[in-house]
């Protein structure tokens, strides 16, 4: 069943990739802190701004009150901006300015955690890694793959065993871009859905 199933996700979502916009290390960073709670529309419209006035080097130096009057529209940008600029500041003061493939030097700079890591080195370092945000946990749960009050470390251990090592980052890329278009919180588009068989959600509300 599960082979149907990611054979399945290969025909919905073909060519699945991250939809935050970056052309460096540093910005797929900074973007992926900026997402929690935050569309990857709006990270994109807020992140175009802040990088046509700063790099990471001038980001290190620049104002919390200018930080925070361009990432506004991301929310809680009073918390966000001084992440920011300490991220930022951090990495040009150990690495020149450069993400580094280190998980442990990673995780300690604030509102860096362990599903923001997986992201950055899975897509900067092609890392085989599955990052678990609140679409990938809500499609586990309504496939069977991952029980109720399973949490997000606990998903991608379930995960992990359930796919292919050397598959890892697309299928999280599938199952993220799954989950914003089709299997959505709300008025998930289950008519077009092909998983529709193998779905939990879908039995209990058309009580099949």
């Amino acid at each position: 069943m599960n082979n149907e199933i990611l054979d399945k996700l290969n025909i919905m979502i073909k060519n699945p990739k991250c939809e935050l916009n970056y052309s460096k290390d540093y910005e797929l960073l900074i973007a992926t802190v900026l997402s929690a709670q935050c569309t990857d529309k709006r990270v994109n419209i807020v992140t175009k701004k802040l990088w046509e006035k700063y790099d990471i080097f001038s980001l290190a130096n620049a104002s919390i009150s200018d930080i925070e009057e361009i990432i506004k529209p991301c929310g809680t940008y009073t918390r966000k901006s001084v992440y920011i600029k300490s991220i930022a500041t951090s990495l040009v003061n150990d690495f020149n300015g450069i993400v580094p493939n280190d998980r442990n030097y990673l995780e300690k700079l604030p509102g860096v955690g362990h599903k923001t890591c997986n992201v950055v080195l899975s897509n900067i370092y092609n890392e085989d890694l599955i990052a678990v945000d609140t679409h990938v946990t809500r499609v586990s749960k309504r496939l069977g793959w991952a029980s109720k009050n399973d949490d997000v470390l606990k998903i991608e251990k379930k995960l992990m065993k359930i796919i292919p090592k050397n598959e890892w980052t697309r299928r999280h890329h599938q199952l993220v871009l799954f989950g914003r278009y089709i299997c959505k919180a709300i008025n998930p588009n289950c008519e077009n859905c092909l998983l529709k068989e193998y779905c939990k959600y879908y039995k209990k509300e058309n009580k099949l």
